[in-house]
């Protein structure tokens, strides 16, 4: 008698590994395996399922059936540039709560609430209370002065010439060696944060601090772990000059994403950095049709499709 397969549940974002790189292939689902084929017709198996997000570069194609899996277990599949440095693309495996997306959004369109989760923001980015009676684009303000500051201090404990961040999205060999760095490794945190944002069932286009981008949440959550994981990695990796920066700031990322345990953390510290704006998340209106079907039982975080 045949055996039927469980159904697949997604693994929690804390239990996974942070980001994968893939190019020059096609992914595609061959006997049941998500694998990464090349021109020669050799496959690279990928635990899909434990993996948060897979990096696609330039000369990455993939299959129905590999998008399909994705989304089935929640691994974000982003197109990005040579590098890892333009996000061009991705996929929404997560993002599946419109209770919490509502919540989001009520929090940024009340402006007393807004500047309550900013200040929360740098609060917990610079370990200090921010000035009392500032608005938000004051604190915009200060936060560029501490930034570019902190740029310099890494650039001189590193012993890495610095002028300032700069670089060129439509030409990426313009830049020099440090603001390459840089770009790659913001890249790779992006992505991540990116896809925790979605598994914990949030927009990462409502964002408090940045406005306007697809990407605005994404920015405002990264910022708070960027100066602790990738850009002190970025420097330490432009010092050394190495043959290939790119590749050597993605690996120095994945090593600072595990010693930091940041996928454990971004999601209680999404929730933390909301709950900063003291309002209660909105009720289910009166009127409104509850599910016919009851959602099922998932091992993965609420936000995941399934």
């Amino acid at each position: 008698m045949d055996q039927i397969l469980p159904q697949l549940k997604p693994i929690p974002m804390k239990e996974r590994l942070s980001i994968l790189f893939v190019q020059y292939g096609r992914l595609d689902v061959i006997d049941g395996a998500f694998v990464l084929v090349d021109k020669n017709g050799v496959r690279t198996h990928i635990p899909v399922g434990s993996v948060a997000w897979l990096m696609l570069e330039p000369g990455t194609r993939v299959s129905h059936a590999a998008v399909v899996l994705a989304s089935r277990v929640g691994c974000l599949l982003v197109w990005v540039g040579e590098g890892g440095v333009r996000l061009y693309a991705s996929g929404q495996p997560g993002g599946a709560r419109a209770d919490r997306l509502l919540y989001q959004a009520k929090l940024a369109l009340d402006d007393s609430a807004r500047l309550k989760v900013v200040r929360k923001m740098y609060e917990l980015r610079f370990k200090e209370k921010p000035p009392e009676k500032r608005s938000v684009e004051q604190l915009r303000g200060i936060e560029g002065a501490r930034v570019k500051k902190l740029y310099q201090l890494l650039a001189k404990q590193y012993n890495v010439k610095w002028v300032r961040r700069n670089y060129d999205h439509s030409n990426w060999g313009s830049g020099d060696i440090a603001n390459r760095c840089l770009s790659s490794a913001t890249a790779c945190l992006y992505g991540v944060c990116e896809a925790a944002i979605l598994a914990a069932g949030y927009a990462p286009a409502v964002g408090f601090i940045h406005t306007g981008k697809p990407q605005s949440f994404v920015y405002d959550i990264a910022d708070i772990f960027k100066f602790e994981t990738v850009v002190p990695a970025a420097f330490k990796i432009a010092a050394r000059v190495p043959f290939n920066p790119e590749r050597e700031v993605r690996l120095a990322c994945r090593d600072s994403f595990r010693q930091g345990r940041i996928l454990k953390r971004i999601i209680p510290m999404i929730e933390e950095v909301l709950a900063a704006g003291e309002m209660k998340p909105p009720k289910r209106p009166k009127e409104s049709v509850a599910p016919a079907i009851p959602n099922k039982e998932q091992v993965g975080n609420v936000g995941h499709r399934g």
